[in-house]
């Protein structure tokens, strides 16, 4: 009988389903008591002489079940509910082999003893499942009686038909799987270009705001040729720009209606992996190009990149549709306006804590706490590269790269759109309740 930190571990890289009912946690046939203790040593215990402590299976469970939370988050809940946390230091390594990202941990005590498991009564339900089998079997029997059908009285197909009728038949059913597959892709189609046409919208939106007229109808009637023009030009300052009229105009700040397009921000450090000149290829290609060498290809850097992030939906019935979504990136965030800080959902941290400055919800002393609290926190590094200690205590989720291993580019980059996914559908159920 396996112990129940592996048995937990297969239900939720198997997404079974794991039932918290009374004081006992029920995994299909067996169960175990809510407070049983697994293998799992605390962090910090089981040294100098110490005793080692085991998180218990209540523990593990109530962190799997509040995950998207930041820890502070979570460590709060667990203490409104009387659940004792498990350790930052933990939470990182004990994810990963709960999620089959590792195969053991070094937390793991093999020597530690085992709780075996209750198995749970079945006779009750086995017995109900013969009754319900008997009575369905009656009653197929009691119609059978009622439609008898001599055996001289069935005929095969062929005899019934000629061979030209069925080949009509034939013929019609497969028109109509023609024009049904037709239907749902000229539906594809036209979903595909409505959030197109939704995307530019957005970034049309975004280029008029920054729009000036430099010369009206007026200003050039009023032009002499290029004598008047240069006296002109000697004489006055230069033209000013012209407002439009407010029929041309966008409707003034306190009329508009703002973008919606979702902002992620990135460091401007020369030294970040991730920079305005290689942005489109990690976070919409999904694969690592370094700055270094997008600028040998003679790629000028952009104020700002508008991302097309191709993205599977579920429609009703259960059909999957193929979207595109897009993102604005940025390495400029003071630029933003007050109102454009509700669409930003993402940063990329590179580690000093003075990349922060200027920001909204910055706490008195510099932590940059509470913004990731409203900001999900991303940081990228090479897999051998040591951890920033800022990083470390902040609760950022690390994406590692490989110098060489281009064919894991990919999976590590929705990675970051799984997660930036999660917490955003998190915070707008959140919003949505609150």
């Amino acid at each position: 009988m396996a112990d129940v930190l592996s048995v937990l571990r297969l239900y939720n890289i198997q997404k079974k389903e794991i039932v918290a009912k009374g004081d006992e946690v029920i995994f299909g046939e067996f169960s175990w008591p809510k407070n049983v203790k697994t293998n799992y040593v605390i962090w910090g215990t089981g040294k100098e002489g110490q005793p080692k402590e085991y998180y218990t299976l209540d523990s593990i469970l109530f962190l799997l079940n509040n995950v998207h939370l930041p820890h502070p988050s979570y460590v709060r809940r667990a203490a409104t509910e009387n659940i004792p946390v498990v350790r930052r230091p933990d939470r990182k390594g004990l994810l990963s082999y709960l999620n089959g990202e590792s195969s053991t941990s070094t937390s793991i005590d093999r020597s530690a003893p085992i709780e075996i498991g209750l198995q749970r009564p079945t006779q009750g339900t086995d017995e109900e499942r013969v009754r319900l089998d008997k009575e369905r079997l009656a009653a197929r029997l009691e119609g059978h009686k009622e439609g008898i059908v001599q055996t001289d009285q069935i005929r095969s197909l062929s005899e019934a038909m000629s061979v030209e009728k069925i080949a009509a038949i034939k013929a019609k059913i497969m028109a109509k799987k023609r024009s049904t597959i037709k239907t749902d892709l000229d539906e594809d189609i036209t979903l595909k270009q409505r959030s197109f046409v939704d995307a530019e919208v957005d970034v049309t939106r975004d280029i008029v705001s920054r729009e000036r007229v430099w010369r009206t109808r007026t200003t050039i009637l009023q032009s002499t040729g290029k004598e008047g023009a240069s006296a002109r030009k000697a004489q006055t300052p230069a033209l000013q720009p012209v407002p439009r009229p407010v029929s041309q105009a966008r409707p003034p700040p306190n009329q508009k209606k703002g973008s919606r397009t979702p902002i992620v921000i990135i460091p401007a450090a020369t030294t970040s992996l991730i920079t305005m000149l290689n942005a489109k290829d990690l976070l919409q290609d999904l694969k690592f190009v370094t700055p270094e060498e997008k600028k040998k290809q003679g790629i000028q850097r952009d104020n700002e990149v508008l991302l097309q992030r191709r993205k599977d939906q579920i429609q009703p019935g259960g059909a999957t549709l193929s979207v595109t979504v897009p993102y604005r990136v940025i390495d400029q965030p003071l630029k933003l306006a007050p109102q454009d800080w509700d669409r930003v959902v993402a940063v990329f941290v590179q580690g000093p804590a003075w990349q922060f400055k200027g920001w909204p919800w910055l706490l008195p002393d510099g932590s940059p706490v509470d913004i990731f609290a409203k900001i999900r926190a991303f940081h990228l590094k090479y897999d051998e590269q040591k951890m920033d200690p800022n990083v470390q205590k902040w609760d950022v989720t690390v994406l590692e790269l490989s110098h060489h291993k281009r064919h894991l580019d990919r999976p590590m980059f929705l990675k970051f759109w799984e997660t930036l996914d999660r917490c955003v559908l998190i915070a707008h159920c959140a919003h949505v309740n609150s």
